[in-house]
């Protein structure tokens, strides 16, 4: 681990695991961006999990998945892109309903558009009813985590859509910004959680409609 990203109490293992993150992160993005770069990005995605996390040892593999989408949104801001439209979904707590907004746009859209979420107040899992509720539509979001948003992953966003963190969500100027009032399904039945589950699902279609990215 570099010098410059040292975080106490960090076990041996820890330590291996993201200095192997910090390699796997170099080889992906090589050519785009240096080391310091990519090093910062992973320690200062760990610093962002770790004040969160319930379980350390998954804390490197976090930090990872979300220091390659904000590399990833970086590289859009500088110039690279390819072409697909990126919709950011944004709640409180990244938990229930942009999680499972971004699962729709993710298993109908495919590789022709690319979603990220995020949460103002990020919590520590994912909710139980609101995966019951995608699983029951055949897509898996038990794997996604809870993450909060940052400026480059805002920026980089074609569309970004709030669901009720009001005023905790940034606003940049020119960007287009859809506000979607949906029931918040925390502490809600999986009974209670499926009309949210049907009208996230109708207004995700809707939105690929109008981005002109054709839904399998």
């Amino acid at each position: 681990m570099s010098q410059t990203h040292h975080h106490p109490g960090l076990s041996v293992d820890q330590q291996h695991a993201l200095l192997t993150a910090a390699r796997r992160l170099a080889g992906e993005f090589t050519g785009t961006f240096g080391t310091e770069t990519i090093e910062r990005f992973l320690h200062t995605s760990y610093d962002q999990f770790a004040a969160h996390s319930t379980i350390p040892n998954y804390l490197p593999l976090l930090a990872e998945r979300f220091a390659r989408q904000r590399l990833h949104a970086l590289a859009r801001l500088e110039g690279h892109r390819d072409g697909r439209p990126i919709v950011l979904f944004m709640c409180v707590h990244n938990a229930g309903r942009s999680q499972m907004a971004m699962g729709f746009f993710r298993h109908l859209a495919g590789d022709r558009a690319r979603a990220w979420s995020g949460g103002s107040e990020f919590a520590t899992e994912i909710n139980p009813a609101a995966v019951a509720s995608m699983a029951e539509r055949g897509i898996d979001i038990s794997k996604e985590f809870p993450k909060p948003w940052t400026e480059e992953i805002v920026r980089a966003a074609d569309v970004v859509v709030t669901m009720g963190c009001g005023d905790a969500c940034p606003v940049y100027p020119g960007k287009r910004y859809l506000d979607w009032e949906l029931d918040d399904p925390a502490g809600r039945s999986l009974e209670d959680v499926r009309p949210i589950r049907d009208e996230i699902e109708r207004r995700v279609r809707d939105l690929l409609d109008e981005l002109e990215v054709p839904a399998t």
